[in-house]
């Protein structure tokens, strides 16, 4: 319980959103002591991942936005003489304008049961006011001091990180023996089932403090093996295709295929009551992302070993919205020279300047007079036709068409260029599972090095020492004082008073669920990024991620879509007209033409998302010098923000220290002798070796082996 909590740390990190538990995982990586707190009851705040179900108790709950009570209402009563408190805000303000729209009959769902659901009673600690937690199958079973690789990966399907290329079909493994710092658990490995099917229970047992708000963690992997994806349930009606235990890698890849037999046929209907019944096939973002093969993040996920937490599914095309239609674009040299859309000169144009662009910082004199000006102007100058400067600025660059520089354009085609070829045929990943994976596989790393996890856990205040002006402890909502050296504080979590004169930015988001893709093609398991240029001058570029079921984000016949924009208005006046160009929102049978060829809108919800990057420390008013700010979501693409941040804080903290070093290897741990006794007795029965041993079985069975790039 908290109350046994020890009393003294060297950091405590409060939130667990991404540069957070990034920060906690390098910290306790490096053999400092880490509390991690969050006053939500799920991991990663704005960067959490929902089922059908948690996504609308967290829509409820942002509608009615009530104030937390004080469990401790005279906790002032704390602060001694000498020192000062900062009062820490109970109420979250960083979502507003929660709009949801159902395009279905939503009477329909009136008393039914999501499949695979959970026992209430087993959940004792779920909110009185919901009934059940919100999004619990999300809430990491990372939490708990489990041992290093214990949990394996939780994928049906997807590519480990540190492998060289993509297979030709995805799904088959790419286990790596020779470079344990980068080997993934290999996908449909006989080691993976059989950790997913782990009983809840046992990770209580590797529990290095129980919090009252870490109850419902148990249930976890217990949520998705319900789920059924991948611990052998047995599926509902119109559900996704799960992997029974032992079977082998080419299984996910048979599933795969199957769906583009019938890609000809009309789209299933579905209805709100399938949705709901299978909310739990569904994880929905609340922030929208991919990771660039090459972008700080993957590097820092195969370098501190991470990525065996996670699996990873290639973005399958790269689309552009021009002339009121859906195309998808040419980014590779193969794609480039196939593509029939381009004439043969345009394929040349492309090609040179895309090898221009891979080098630009050779050739100077090709750019610098147009340094002052924008790279769509950039674009005019270098003899493009305008299909292919509608490619290059809002596809490939993906950058601003009235703001963004000659320099800034060429540095984003170089990056996306760059990133082409390391696991597929495009620049990005996606996290199975959802973007919530991300912050929860650092969280995982930090309790394996000894962090102490806590959800559902509020800080009243930071104790500020008046003599030394430094922050010197935190009260939490029982009363208990517990002091440390550093603290990281989420942006969130600040007062009114403390952020007075800090000027956020707004992020409007919109997540759809679909019945068919934006461009239908033969293969119905398809990944694609959009960018529709401004449909009016003062409006913003909007990017769209469309995802499928086997991303395990959604039903299986179901699309997943998510829209991003930097706001100027509510989320829904900034996102609707896209909406409407790319969608059916008619309910009716009665539709034009027109509107039966595009993928009918079965559920919506449009938000707006406070974006506090960029903000400096100084526009905080009265913060130590040894408490530090961790920003939300930005409205980019990838998560090279979030990176930069948390290395830029631990640098400051621990200059000394390796920022997320490659783990230790197993051969070179030196344990003590009464570690030594029940391994020779052959009672040892830690996991750590069975992902090792789950990949050397894979390898063996025809898994493509590969090293490390250099």
């Amino acid at each position: 319980m908290a109350d046994n909590l020890p009393t003294e740390f060297d950091v405590v990190v409060v939130g667990t959103g991404l540069p957070e538990s990034i920060i906690a995982a390098a910290c306790a990586r490096s053999g400092q002591r880490v509390l991690h707190v969050d006053s939500r009851n799920y991991y990663g705040g704005n960067w959490a991942s929902f089922s059908f179900s948690g996504l609308l108790s967290w829509i409820k709950e942002n509608q009615q936005k009530a104030d937390l009570s004080d469990e401790c209402e005279d906790w002032r009563k704390l602060i001694l003489e000498d020192e000062e408190a900062i009062p820490l805000s109970s109420k979250d303000k960083t979502i507003q304008h929660v709009e949801d729209f159902c395009f279905g009959d939503q009477d329909s769902a009136e008393g039914v049961e999501e499949a695979g659901a959970l026992p209430k009673l087993h959940v004792p600690g779920a909110l009185a006011a919901q009934g059940e937690s919100p999004g619990p199958e999300k809430e990491s079973p990372a939490v708990e001091g489990i041992p290093l690789g214990s949990q394996g990966s939780p994928a049906v399907e997807g590519i480990p990180l540190g492998s060289q290329e993509s297979p030709a079909v995805e799904g088959i493994p790419l286990g790596s023996q020779e470079s344990p710092a980068v080997e993934g658990i290999p996908l449909g490995s006989q080691g993976s089932p059989a950790v997913e099917e782990a009983s809840p229970g046992s990770e209580k047992e590797n529990a290095a403090v129980e919090s009252p708000g870490e109850e419902p963690q148990s249930c976890s992997e217990a949520a998705r093996a319900a789920a059924g994806d991948g611990a052998g349930a047995a599926p509902g009606p119109g559900a996704a295709p799960s992997t029974a235990d032992g079977d082998s890698a080419p299984q996910p890849a048979k599933t795969e295929a199957a769906p583009s037999e019938n890609a000809a046929q009309e789209p299933k209907k579905i209805t709100y009551s399938q949705i709901v019944r299978e909310g739990r096939r569904f994880n929905v973002d609340l922030v929208s992302k991919l990771l660039y093969s090459r972008g700080l993040l993957i590097d820092l996920l195969i370098k501190s070993n991470v990525s065996r937490y996670a699996e990873f599914k290639n973005a399958t095309r790269v689309l552009a919205f021009r002339e009121g239609k859906v195309e998808q674009v040419p980014c590779s040299r193969a794609d480039v020279f196939n593509s029939r859309q381009l004439t043969m000169v345009e394929k040349r144009m492309l090609m040179k300047f895309l090898t221009f662009c891979l080098d630009y910082e050779q050739h100077p004199e090709e750019y610098q007079e147009h340094e002052s000006s924008t790279f769509a102007e950039f674009l005019q100058t270098r003899k493009l036709t305008p299909s292919l400067q509608h490619f290059i600025l809002h596809s490939i660059a993906m950058v601003a068409q009235t703001e963004s520089s000659t320099l800034e354009g060429l540095q984003a085609t170089k990056k996306f260029l760059q990133c082409l070829g390391r696991y597929g045929n495009t620049p990005f990943l996606f996290p199975l599972y959802g973007q919530g994976e991300i912050p929860q596989c650092f969280c995982r790393l930090c309790a394996v090095f000894g962090g102490i996890y806590c959800l559902r856990h509020a800080v009243r205040c930071l104790v500020l020492d008046r003599a030394s002006g430094r922050c010197k402890a935190i009260v939490d909502q029982f009363g208990q004082r517990i002091s440390a050296n550093y603290f990281i504080v989420e942006d969130s979590y600040l007062s009114e008073s403390t952020c007075t004169n800090v000027c956020y930015r707004q992020i409007s988001r919109a997540v759809l669920i679909t019945d068919q893709s934006v461009l239908n093609t033969d293969s119905e398991q398809q990944v694609s990024i959009l960018t529709v240029p401004p449909l009016e001058p003062a409006m913003a570029a909007v990017r769209v991620i469309e995802l499928c079921s086997s991303t395990m984000t959604c039903m299986k016949d179901t699309y997943l879509v998510h829209l991003t924009c930097p706001s100027t208005k509510t989320a829904r006046e900034d996102l609707e007209p896209v909406v409407q160009k790319l969608f059916n929102l008619n309910t009716e049978k009665e539709t034009e033409n027109e509107e039966l060829e595009k993928p009918r809108v079965l559920w919506a919800v449009y938000f707006n998302m406070r974006d506090s990057s960029g903000v400096e420390k100084s526009s905080y008013a009265g913060l130590p010098s040894n408490v530090y700010v961790c920003s939300g979501p930005d409205s980019a693409l990838g998560n090279d923000c979030a990176v930069k941040q948390a290395e830029t804080i631990f640098r400051e903290m621990f200059p000394a220290e390796e920022f997320c070093p490659p783990p230790p290897n197993p051969e070179d741990i030196i344990y003590d002798e009464d570690e030594i006794e029940p391994e020779e007795s052959g009672l040892n029965n830690s996991p750590e070796t069975k992902p090792e041993t789950s990949a050397e079985e894979s390898s063996s069975e025809g898994g493509a082996a590969v090293t490390k790039e250099e």
